[in-house]
């Protein structure tokens, strides 16, 4: 069938009908930004601040195929150095718009129920000027680049997901260096943390306001036994993922005989690498469970709990926790997953393993800010340009995941770059002004 079969079939009329905007359905759309945006004007301090603001937040939900200060600049046919400095330099507070954020989606979609999901994201950059950039592991890449990292904290509730903080990863070299730090102008109160750390600080920041019944993240933080005993110390229910070599001491297994029976100590279990302790389980302990509903019924998995202890790599034994694996299918491959709870017996295993799904809503948020919000489109290089935007990025992104909601919560495809999307706003009055291209600035 050619081309114009094709169109002209039911099926592909129907679904043309589905995505077509029309100049309504735009202009809405861009008014709701307005009326968005209002809400935040206010933490800006002057006049310009906000104009700009609304410049780069229209220019981030855009459909620009590069999302920097240049080309948004050119398309509203304003100055390109002023938004270069608002986003690079400009003193404006962004840890207030995050705070402002945190208390926006606290109205939308708070529940008692919903996961707060820490995750470290990278950037790959060249060149060694930016600020924390170094040769370290990429996700997104598969292996070590040069890059920045992130962390970020994400809000994964029943009524959708949004974005709650971010912060830089400054590694130990970077931070113990004078010379760095003064050029990329890194605050005098800003020391070494371990991602656990920034995560955990960032936790700090917003679980008393944030209704939640659950914090979640990768097994970058879920290994380190520091973190995991913070979170209990703050009375935090946690799931989070763990490498599947960590050691763990089966306690509901049959203790070892003594060697002389009755006299001493009734030996405990050996430690095992989790993946050898449940290739050694039978398939009876396997148990299904529903995870979500689906359109040809409910998603399952398959479950595997037991109660264990963990050693660390340098031999520290935790406490008591809930290790839960689980095995399920993603795009037609076998993927198993290792992760500890410290939920209680009251908590049954079918909420500890809803509650681990909800850890993925922290990726498909990134996925969406680098593909739709222009959350890796930046040429900043300081600690205060990374950090607005971030900030004006995530904004962005919180209005575009607020928009989804509101039109039912259709999934809408995510793409690795916005070309294709349509504008946000009407395009602007181009005037003289300097397009000359710009070397990468020192912001």
């Amino acid at each position: 069938m050619d081309e114009a079969g094709i169109l002209e079939h039911p099926t592909a009329q129907a679904l043309l009908e589905e995505t077509e905007l029309s100049p309504r359905t735009v202009k809405g759309c861009e008014l709701r930004l307005t009326r968005f945006v209002e809400r935040y004007l206010p933490l800006f301090y002057r006049t310009e601040q906000r104009e700009n603001a609304v410049v780069v937040i229209q220019g981030l939900l855009s459909g620009l195929k590069r999302k920097t200060c240049e080309p948004i600049a050119r398309e509203h046919g304003v100055q390109r150095k002023p938004i270069q400095s608002f986003v690079g330099c400009s003193t404006w507070d962004d840890e207030a718009v995050m705070a402002e954020v945190r208390r926006h989606v606290k109205e939308e979609l708070g529940d008692t129920g919903a996961v707060l999901v820490i995750d470290p994201s990278a950037f790959a950059k060249k060149g060694t000027e930016s600020c924390g950039v170094k040769r370290q592991w990429c996700g997104r890449l598969g292996k070590l680049e040069n890059c920045q990292v992130g962390v970020f904290l994400c809000y994964a509730a029943p009524g959708g997901h949004a974005p709650l903080d971010r912060q830089l990863y400054l590694p130990e070299d970077w931070a113990g260096d004078a010379k760095h730090r003064e050029k990329c102008h890194v605050p005098k109160e800003v020391v070494f943390q371990e991602k656990w750390r920034i995560g955990l600080a960032m936790l700090d920041r917003c679980r008393g306001d944030m209704p939640h019944g659950w914090v979640g993240g990768d097994d970058e933080l879920g290994r380190c036994i520091e973190f995991r005993a913070a979170l209990r110390q703050r009375n935090e229910r946690y799931v989070l993922d763990v490498p599947c070599n960590t050691s763990v001491r089966d306690l509901e297994a049959r203790r070892p005989r003594r060697k002389h029976a009755g006299r001493g100590r009734k030996p405990k279990t050996r430690f095992l690498p989790a993946r050898e302790w449940v290739a050694k389980q039978p398939a009876s302990a396997w148990k299904q469970v529903a995870v979500r509903p689906g359109t040809k019924g409910p998603l399952a998995v398959e479950v595997l709990e037991r109660r264990v202890q963990t050693r660390d790599e340098e031999g520290r034994v935790g406490t008591e926790e809930r290790l839960v694996v689980i095995r399920s299918e993603v795009d037609g491959k076998p993927k198993v997953d290792y992760s500890l709870s410290n939920a209680g017996p009251e908590v049954g295993l079918e909420d500890v393993v809803r509650a681990h799904a909800q850890r993925y809503r922290i990726e498909q948020m990134l996925e969406e800010g680098k593909g739709d919000a222009g959350l890796s489109h930046y040429e900043v290089r300081s600690w205060v340009g990374w950090h607005h935007h971030m900030t004006l990025a995530l904004l962005a992104l919180w209005f575009l995941l607020a928009e989804r909601g509101r039109v039912g919560k259709k999934k809408l495809p995510s793409r690795d770059s916005a070309a294709d999307q349509p504008d946000l706003h009407l395009p602007a009055a181009r005037p003289e002004a300097d397009f000359g291209r710009d070397s990468q600035t020192s912001q």
